[in-house]
């Protein structure tokens, strides 16, 4: 069994303001996409002003905050924000889902090509290709919080995370690092520009992330709000699967649009 390596959550903490790791590392993320998207925008000689590209990633980021926060209430804890409704803007209390995120990020960043007048379809081919980044220093978030942990197991590399009792659990976290983040980065790099259709960066996208996610899924533990369905399937395996069936639809709705 490795030793979980504990570190505060936050990295400087003043009174009862903190900055934490896990923003810092969301913050890295976008960052990261941000300057590989100014790059290739700039390679493939776009006329998209840099302006342009600052103000879509903020509406994207906009959009991710709500869609997340509003996702984790509606699919995880609902009957609880019903009761509770001044928690929803309590964030700092955790609760937010990636599958909403990336529905607010996605309809935001549309919604702003749409009122400048960006070929968005083209900017996803970009765009796209760079979130697993965003999702990577993610997911390093959750495991410096020590959240987000897997479910009991007797593996070699099983660590006893924080508030999660005494028994080894799979570090899931970093499961999802690897597919969700490293893995999904190299298969969508390595694709970008080698797609016939236009805009099917997106549709790959949510196909390869619902497959890495329902496997990560089996070793990751469920909500305790939420558990199981039918005993075997958590909620984010059933989002994802939602994610692979938008994603055979948008293939199809690119395919006749090209």
């Amino acid at each position: 069994m490795l030793t979980y390596p504990s570190i505060k959550p936050y990295i400087i903490k003043i009174g009862s303001l903190q900055i934490r790791w896990y923003g810092l590392m969301y913050l890295l993320g976008l960052a990261s996409s941000y300057f590989l998207a100014q790059r290739e925008v700039k390679r493939l000689q776009l006329k998209i002003d840099s302006d342009d590209i600052e103000n879509l990633y903020f509406y994207i980021f906009l959009g991710m905050i709500i869609g997340a926060r509003l996702g984790y209430i509606l699919f995880y804890n609902l009957s609880f924000y019903l009761t509770n409704p001044l928690e929803v803007f309590e964030t700092w209390h955790g609760g937010m889902s990636f599958h909403g995120g990336l529905v607010g990020g996605v309809t935001f960043g549309i919604y702003y090509c749409i009122k400048r007048h960006i070929d968005y379809i083209k900017l996803l081919d970009i765009l796209i290709p760079t979130v697993p980044l965003t999702l990577a220093f993610g997911r390093v978030g959750n495991f410096i919080n020590g959240e987000l942990y897997g479910r009991p197991t007797e593996v070699p590399w099983a660590m006893v995370f924080p508030d999660a009792g005494l028994m080894g659990r799979h570090p899931s976290q970093i499961y999802e690092f690897l597919l969700e983040g490293v893995l999904l980065f190299i298969i969508l790099w390595t694709a970008k520009g080698r797609l016939k259709t236009k805009g099917a960066s997106l549709p790959l996208f949510l196909t390869l992330y619902g497959c890495f996610r329902i496997i990560a899924e089996f070793f990751r533990e469920p909500d305790p709000q939420v558990g199981f369905f039918f005993g075997i399937i958590t909620m984010g395996q059933i989002l994802s699967l939602s994610m692979i069936i938008a994603g055979a639809i948008i293939y199809r709705i690119l395919r006749k649009m090209n």
